[in-house]
């Protein structure tokens, strides 16, 4: 089992609750907490720098604001700067986030390796899911793996996250298709970027250009 694990979580009660849960649930007892990302990050830098490395790192996504000027403003933050010192270490995101897409996103582009949504059933999914990451497995949770999730689950490929990158830095749907002919991407005809960019916006619910970035920039998909 995990032996060093670091927790960041800005709620007193949700942070005591998940050391407890790894104290006297599973046996895990060298634990570090942090109620702020840049926290988190100086104590996984000390520890990492002095060969006691954490194993596990247990965050939420969302933390309050403070009077102190944060680097990092969010659990997204935090994994992609800890990961990019110490890529192996384990990641189990604790949040109240339940939207499959957000949630997906995690996974697709973060890699994380586990995933527990806070709720009636934390502490036991939280339970499964460290002993489940312990012993390699990817635990996603039931907002992703029941049929509803997937049936509504949107699928986005590499063109449709070219064309919410071009919109979001304010370029019109004839400079994308002029763009994507110089670069010799298809399909590129005015008919396709116009049935693309209306899919996305009856996926994402949006009501115009500027509604569609802010929700896909909310997701974390720019």
């Amino acid at each position: 089992m995990f032996t060093k694990v670091l927790v960041a979580e800005d709620y007193e009660i949700a942070n005591q609750g998940i050391i407890k849960i790894l104290n006297d649930k599973i046996g895990i007892h060298n634990i570090q907490e942090a109620k702020y990302c840049d926290d988190a990050y100086l104590k996984f830098r000390k520890a990492y720098n002095d060969k006691e490395a954490f194993e596990l790192l247990i965050t939420d996504l969302s933390f309050r604001e403070d009077h102190k000027i944060q680097t990092r403003a969010s659990g997204i933050d935090l994994i992609k700067d800890i990961r990019s010192v110490q890529p192996d270490i384990k990641v189990i995101v604790y949040s109240q986030e339940n939207r499959p897409d957000k949630i997906n996103m995690l996974f697709e582009k973060l890699d994380i390796n586990g995933y527990v949504c806070k709720g009636q059933h934390a502490i036991k999914e939280l339970i499964a899911c460290v002993n489940g990451v312990y012993q390699n497995n990817t635990v996603r949770p039931p907002e992703l793996t029941n049929n509803t999730a997937i049936n509504t689950m949107i699928h986005l490929d590499d063109l449709d996250m070219m064309l919410l990158e071009e919109l979001s830095q304010g370029f019109t749907k004839k400079e994308i298709r002029t763009k994507l002919k110089k670069q010799k991407i298809s399909p590129n005809s005015e008919s396709a970027i116009d049935k693309r960019v209306s899919k996305l916006f009856d996926d994402f619910k949006a009501k115009n250009t500027t509604h569609l970035v802010a929700i896909v920039k909310d997701l974390g998909l720019l």
